[in-house]
C-alpha cells in the first residue's frame, strides 16, 4: 500500500496501456503534476468521478478503483500546461486525503487479476475479436486500425482495454470498465455492447435504405412529371391544375398591388402548381389563392361627388332625419376639397322601425357605393370579424372582409347593425376587436386571419345601428358619432304614410293610387288603433294588409267601419288609465321601443318600514327608490317606520331601470300618504336627489311623443331639459302642457298645500 498524488478527470477516462494528452488550466493540477515529477517518478492516479453532472465533487463521489498513469511529457503553454499521460495498471482506493498545499492524495494498492481458465479465456477471446470484426463492418463509428494492436495478442486484460479505448463508448460506460477488474466480465460485456451496436447499425442501415428508396422513386417521379409536362407543352396540352396556375399568374400579372403581397401570392401559386393533385391541402390553397386574387385590393366605386344631388336621393328615400342627412352631405362637400380625408363612423342609435337600416343603404344609394349589412347581434366570437387561420379546418375570412368581397369595391357603405347586442364572454370581447376595425389610423393596414396580410379599410364608410345608447360598450361610443333617430310622431307617421309608404304599396300591388283614398283623419285612425311602435315598420305591414283586402274586395272609398271589418277590431287605445285613487301616478319611460307612459303604484300596510319593489325593475331603479324613501324620511314630517310600502310598476313584461322615474316615484308616495289623488293626465319625469333636486334626464323628445300619443294633457320636467324643447315638434310643444321644475318643494306646493 502506498500513497501517491491524483488528477480527476471530469469528461475523460484512462485506461491501462492507454495514452491522452491533456491541457490544464488550474494552479492545483499544475502543483499535483510538478509533485508526481519530483517525488513519485513521475506518477498519478487519474480517476473520474462516479457522477460526471456534480461540478464540485466530494470525497465520496470519487471512486474506489482508478489508473495508475505516468507522466511522459509536460509542456508550457499560454493557459497552463500541456502533458501526455499513459495508464499503466488499475489500483484499489484506500482513501482520498489533501496534504498543505491542498493536492489530492490517495492511499492505493495493486489489485491481482483473478485466475482464468485457459480455455475459457480463449473462447471468450475469440468471440470478442470475432464481434469486433462484425462491429467494425457495421459501423461507421469504428476503424479497423484497431486490429493491428490486439492481433496475436492473447492477453485478455489488455485486449478488453484497448478495445474499449478505442470504441465511442459515452463516460459512464467507459467508467464502468475501468472499474471493472475482471477481463472475462469485461469482455462479455464488451460482447453484448457491440452485439447491440450492431444491430442498430443494421437498422439505421435497412431505414437509410428504404429512405433513398423512397428519394429515389420520388425524384424518378419528379423527372417523368417533368418530362410529361415537355411532351404535354409540345403537344399542346396542359393539366387542369397547370392550366389553373397559369390562370392564377394571369391574373396576378395586372394586379396593381404591394410587392410583398404579390410575392406573397406568387410563392402561394408555386406551391399549388407543385403539389401532389391528391393531396388534401390542395383545394385549400386553391381556394385561398383565388380569394386574394379577386379581392378589390385597389378597385373602388366611383363615388357621387355633388352634395346636392346626394341630398336629393336622401329627400327621395327618406322623410325627416336632417341630422343623418346634414352629416352626409357636409361629408361629400369636404371630399371634395380634400380627396384623402377619411370616411365618417357613424351610429344611428333609435328604436326598431325608425329607418336605421333603410336610411343606411339610401346612403350607400345616394353616393353610387356598394352596401352590404353585417349582423353583430348575439355575436360572441372575435373570430367571425378578423377570421380564422388557415390552420384551421373549414377556414375563412372574417365577415369584414367577405362584406369587401362579395361588394367587390374597396370602399362599400358597410352597415353594422345592433352593436349593443353584442356579447363579452370566454370566447372573446366582438367590441374590442371592432374598435380595431373602426379606428381610422388602425385599419388602413388591417389583417385578417385567413388573408395574413393587410388589407386598407380607410376607404369603407362604416355605419353601425343601435336601439338603446347605454348599451353600446363605452369604448366604441368614443371611436364613432352617435346620430339619434327619435320616434315618430303621429303627424310624422301620417307624412311618410303618405309620401312614402302608400306610394310604394301602390306601386308593388300595381294598384293605380287614384283609385283609393285614405284620408288624414282615417290615417290617424289606423296609426293609434293597430300600431304601437316608435316607427313605421308595422304601419307598412298594416296598410299593406289593407291595401290588398280593398283590392281584391273592389273597395274605392274607406272609412273607420270598413278598416274595423278589413283589420279587425282595434289592437291597441289611446285612452290614458284613468284610476283617480292615491298613490298612484303616470311616468313618462324610455325604453327601446321608445317613448311609453306606464304607471308607478304604491300601497302601504302595518308592518316595520320594510320596503317591496315590483314590476321588473332594474338595480338603478331600486336605488332611485330607496332614495325617494330617504328623501321623504328627511324632509317631510310623515312617519314610515311602522308601516311597510310596496312599489309596483305596471307592464312587468317590461325591463325598467334608470334614475329618471324618481320624480313619479316620489309623487306616488306622497300622493298615498297624504290620501290625495293625482290626475290622470299628467305625467312626470325626473331623476330626484336626497336633498331634493331635479336633474336632467335623457330621452325627452320620445318620452314627450309617449306622452302625446297616451292623450297626457301637463307634463313636468326638470328645468335643466327647457334647452331641449327645441328639438321638440310643434304640434307636441303646442298640445302638451310643459311644466319645468327645478327642485321638489314646487311640485309639493302644487298638489299637496
Amino acid at each position: 500500500m502506498f500513497n501517491i498524488p491524483v488528477i480527476i478527470l471530469k469528461k475523460l477516462v484512462i485506461l491501462p496501456k492507454q495514452e491522452i494528452k491533456l491541457e490544464l488550466n488550474n494552479i492545483i493540477s499544475e502543483k499535483t503534476i510538478k509533485e508526481a515529477s519530483l517525488n513519485y517518478k513521475g506518477e498519478i492516479l487519474v480517476i473520474a468521478p462516479i457522477d460526471t453532472k456534480e461540478e464540485e465533487p466530494s470525497v465520496d463521489d470519487l471512486p474506489k478503483v482508478g489508473v495508475i498513469a505516468r507522466v511522459k511529457s509536460k509542456i508550457a503553454s499560454e493557459n497552463g500546461i500541456q502533458v501526455k499521460i499513459q495508464g499503466i495498471k488499475r489500483v484499489a482506493v484506500n482513501k482520498y486525503f489533501n496534504n498543505f498545499e491542498d493536492i489530492l492524495f490517495s492511499e492505493v494498492m495493486y489489485i491481482d487479476l483473478p485466475p482464468l481458465v485457459e480455455d475459457e479465456k480463449n473462447a471468450i477471446l475469440r468471440m470478442l475479436i470475432d464481434t469486433l470484426n462484425q462491429y467494425i463492418e457495421t459501423s461507421n463509428s469504428a476503424s479497423n486500425d484497431i486490429l493491428a494492436y490486439i492481433t496475436n495478442n492473447k492477453d485478455l486484460d489488455r485486449v478488453t482495454d484497448v478495445i474499449t479505448s478505442y470504441l465511442p463508448f459515452d463516460i459512464s460506460k467507459k467508467l464502468e470498465y475501468m472499474q471493472n477488474i475482471n477481463p472475462i466480465k469485461r469482455a462479455k460485456a464488451l460482447i453484448k455492447d457491440m452485439q447491440e451496436e450492431i444491430k442498430i447499425a443494421e437498422l439505421d442501415a435497412e431505414l437509410d435504405g428504404k429512405v433513398d428508396d423512397i428519394l429515389v422513386r420520388d425524384q424518378r417521379k419528379f423527372v417523368l412529371k417533368e418530362k410529361i409536362k415537355v411532351i404535354k407543352k409540345e403537344l399542346g396540352e396542359e393539366t387542369l391544375q397547370e392550366e389553373q396556375a397559369k390562370h392564377f399568374r394571369e391574373i396576378l400579372s395586372k394586379l396593381r398591388i404591394e410587392k410583398r403581397i404579390k410575392d406573397k401570392i406568387e410563392h402561394e401559386i408555386n406551391k399549388f402548381e407543385l403539389m401532389n393533385e391528391s393531396s388534401p391541402e390542395i383545394s385549400i390553397l386553391r381556394n385561398y389563392i383565388d380569394y386574394m386574387l379577386n379581392l378589390p385590393w385597389t378597385k373602388s366605386s366611383k363615388e357621387t361627388s355633388n352634395f346636392n344631388t346626394v341630398l336629393k336621393s336622401l329627400n327621395e328615400s327618406h322623410y325627416g332625419l336632417d341630422n343623418i342627412k346634414t352629416r352626409i352631405t357636409e361629408y361629400v362637400a369636404i371630399k371634395n376639397i380634400n380627396k384623402n380625408i377619411s370616411s365618417p363612423i357613424i351610429c344611428l342609435v333609435g328604436p326598431p322601425g325608425v329607418g336605421k337600416t333603410s336610411i343606411a343603404m339610401s346612403i350607400a344609394k345616394s353616393l353610387n357605393r356598394k352596401f352590404y349589412k353585417i349582423s353583430v347581434g348575439g355575436l360572441n366570437d372575435s373570430t367571425e370579424l378578423i377570421g380564422s387561420r388557415r390552420t384551421y379546418l373549414a377556414a375563412s375570412p372574417g365577415k369584414i372582409i367577405q362584406a369587401i368581397n362579395k361588394c367587390g369595391s374597396n370602399n362599400p357603405v358597410i352597415l353594422i347593425d345592433e352593436v349593443d347586442k353584442m356579447v363579452k364572454d370566454y370566447k372573446g370581447d366582438p367590441a374590442s376587436t371592432l374598435l380595431e376595425i373602426l379606428d381610422p389610423v388602425q385599419n388602413k393596414f388591417f389583417t385578417d386571419n385567413y388573408l395574413e396580410e393587410p388589407f386598407d379599410l380607410s376607404n369603407v364608410l362604416f355605419i353601425l345601428t343601435a336601439n338603446y345608447i347605454a348599451d353600446i360598450p363605452s369604448p366604441l361610443i368614443d371611436r364613432v358619432e352617435i346620430i339619434e333617430l327619435n320616434s315618430y310622431t303621429i303627424f310624422e307617421k301620417k307624412d311618410i304614410a303618405k309620401k312614402y309608404l302608400l306610394p310604394r304599396i301602390f306601386k308593388e300591388h300595381v294598384i293605380i293610387d287614384e283609385n283609393i283614398r285614405i284620408s288624414d283623419e282615417l290615417l290617424y285612425f289606423i296609426i293609434n288603433s293597430y300600431t304601437k311602435e316608435a316607427g313605421v315598420r308595422d304601419l307598412e305591414r298594416v296598410l299593406s294588409s289593407l291595401i290588398r283586402k280593398m283590392a281584391i274586395n273592389n273597395i274605392k272609398t274607406i272609412n273607420e267601419e270598413k278598416v274595423i271589418k278589413l283589420l279587425g277590431n282595434p289592437k291597441y287605445t289611446t285612452e290614458i288609465i284613468e284610476e283617480n285613487i292615491p298613490g298612484v301616478v303616470n311616468m313618462l319611460a324610455y325604453t327601446n321601443m321608445g317613448g311609453v307612459v306606464t304607471t308607478t303604484e304604491v300601497i302601504d300596510y302595518k308592518g316595520n318600514g320594510n320596503i317591496l319593489i315590483t314590476g321588473s325593475v332594474g338595480k338603478v331603479m331600486e336605488e332611485s327608490i330607496q332614495v325617494i324613501v330617504s328623501f321623504v324620511k328627511s324632509h317631510y314630517k310623515y312617519n314610515l317606520n311602522n308601516i311597510d310600502l310596496h312599489f309596483h310598476l305596471l307592464d312587468a313584461s317590461t325591463k325598467k331601470d334608470g334614475p329618471s322615474a324618481g320624480l313619479s316615484i316620489a309623487m306616488a308616495l306622497i300622493s298615498l300618504l297624504e290620501k290625495r289623488t293625482i290626475p290622470s293626465d299628467v305625467a312626470f319625469t325626473g331623476e330626484l336627489t336626497l336633498n331634493g333636486k331635479i336633474l336632467k334626464i335623457g330621452g325627452l323628445k320620445e318620452k314627450l311623443i309617449g306622452a302625446y300619443n297616451k292623450n297626457i294633457n301637463t307634463v313636468y320636467i326638470p328645468t335643466r331639459n327647457v334647452s331641449d324643447l327645441k328639438d321638440i315638434p310643434k304640434e307636441i310643444v303646442n298640445k302638451l302642457e310643459i311644466i319645468p321644475v327645478e327642485n321638489f318643494d314646487e311640485l309639493y306646493k302644487i298638489f299637496f298645500k
